[in-house]
């Protein structure tokens, strides 16, 4: 056998190799079950396709969202494909108060807590038509109320609940799962309020993982780094804004939902999924001239 045929047979095995290393990632289905687990924004798209997987491996959740009759649908599903236990809480984690309910639910129900999904998103100035409009030049869109409230619903939350919940969770050595994008790791033209949300999770989220690992907290911190995922909220947009083309590259829900939970249950601090997102959140590694080709020109909405 040729040199070249023996390098190319090393090559092609290594390659095998290491697809085999990276996919592997000691997940243990059973490890999920009877487990406790609060999921925020579960009335659509990926909360509630979290809430079904969760479910089938059968843990006791516990979901939250503003919408109480889809709460109710949701966890009549879940109870249908195994869960242990399901239950809700509705209300708007823009408040203080409903995410102290939140918690305090959740330390009624099951006594204890092993996972916190931090994955709402919205506004309380409406939900997908609000978004659609701001996606403009930062210039042409100064609505500050608009941009104090997103801040409020989709970053001050997420800390207030994962404050709320930590106490519970270093008695468990629990798990953090905190719903990002690439957008946190880079400028996406249009979508100003957006980036500086995800910017500041990945900064507290990561400061906080820090912080519980100094003091031996056994508690992990996961920062889903997503890419487009075809969720309804997702299509909605999508089709205002005339980039329908883009959902081909959308990553199914459910596929996107059970990654996390896996990511998540196996103390994984970064999880880029699709496969795209990691190349995309790292485009700050490249040359200047090429990030900002790249960021104008390819990954800028139309």
């Amino acid at each position: 056998m040729s040199r070249l045929l023996w390098a190319s047979l090393c090559v092609l095995l290594g390659a095998v190799g290491l697809g085999v290393y990276w996919s592997y990632d000691g997940f243990d289905p059973e490890s999920i079950r009877g487990a406790t687990v609060v999921i925020t924004g579960c009335s659509t798209g990926i909360g509630e396709q979290m809430a079904y997987q969760y479910a089938r491996l059968g843990a006791k959740i516990l979901i939250t969202a503003r919408r109480e009759n889809r709460l109710k649908e949701v966890v009549a599903k879940a109870k249908s494909l195994g869960a242990a236990e399901a239950h809700y809480v509705a209300g708007d984690m823009g408040k203080p108060q409903d995410c102290e309910r939140t918690i305090q639910t959740a330390k009624e129900k099951f006594g204890r807590l092993d996972y916190l999904i931090l994955n709402h998103v919205g506004s309380s100035f409406g939900s997908v038509s609000k978004l659609a409009e701001n996606m403009r030049l930062w210039e042409d869109n100064l609505d500050m109320d608009f941009f104090f409230d997103f801040i409020n619903i989709n970053m001050i939350s997420y800390v207030r609940l994962a404050s709320l919940a930590l106490p519970l969770l270093k008695e468990s050595n629990g798990h953090i799962a905190v719903m990002s994008t690439f957008g946190g790791r880079i400028p996406t033209m249009y979508f100003s309020y957006g980036n500086t949300v995800k910017y500041a999770l990945d900064g507290f989220f990561t400061c906080l993982r820090a912080e519980l690992m100094k003091a031996d907290r056994n508690v992990s911190v996961t920062l889903a780094m997503l890419g487009l995922v075809h969720t309804p909220n997702v299509e909605a947009i999508m089709k205002k804004t005339g980039d329908e083309d883009m959902l081909a590259m959308a990553a199914p829900v459910d596929e996107t939902a059970l990654a996390v939970i896996r990511g998540t249950a196996t103390r994984t601090r970064e999880l880029y999924y699709p496969f795209y997102s990691w190349p995309i959140s790292n485009i700050r590694l490249l040359p200047t001239f090429l990030q900002d080709y790249l960021i104008l020109n390819v990954l800028a909405p139309k």
